[in-house]
C-alpha cells in the first residue's frame, strides 16, 4: 500500500529508535574509533560502528542478496567487515555498508545516527 516504507534492498521497515549512552560499560567496544557492537532492533538485529570521534553508522544485520532467506550478517575477525558466513558468502565494509565480495550488490541497509557527544540516537 502506499503507507508502507521500503527500500531498494527489499528489507523489511521496521521502525527504529534506540537511544544509548556510549559511556555506559554496556556499550564500551564504540569509545573508541572502529569499535562496534550488536543491539536489538531492526529486521535482523543492528551492527553499529564508530567510524570517527563524531560519527556512528548503523547497518541492519539482514543481508541484502536473497532478503528472502532470512540470511544475516555478523562482524568478521577484521572488525571492518561484517560477513554472511550462512546463506551466500557476501561481505560488507562497516564504514558504508557497501558490498566488497560475494553475490550481493546492494549495500547494508543504513539506518540514521544522532550523536551529541554522550548520547547516541539510531532511528529511521
Amino acid at each position: 500500500s502506499s503507507c508502507e516504507r521500503s527500500n531498494p534492498s527489499g528489507i523489511p521497515y521496521v521502525p527504529v529508535n534506540y537511544q544509548l549512552t556510549v559511556s555506559n560499560p554496556e556499550f564500551a567496544p564504540l569509545l573508541a574509533v572502529g569499535g562496534w557492537l550488536y543491539i536489538g532492533g531492526g529486521s535482523r538485529g543492528i551492527i553499529v560502528y564508530r567510524a570517527t570521534p563524531d560519527q556512528f553508522n548503523a547497518f541492519d544485520r539482514h543481508c541484502t542478496f536473497q532478503v528472502d532467506d532470512n540470511c544475516r550478517v555478523a562482524v568478521d575477525n577484521t572488525d571492518i567487515t561484517a560477513h554472511d558466513e550462512e546463506c551466500c558468502d557476501s561481505k560488507f565494509l562497516l564504514v558504508d555498508g557497501a558490498p566488497i565480495d560475494g553475490p550481493a550488490n546492494l549495500g547494508l541497509h543504513q539506518y540514521n545516527t544522532s550523536f551529541d557527544g554522550n548520547v547516541l540516537t539510531v532511528f529511521n
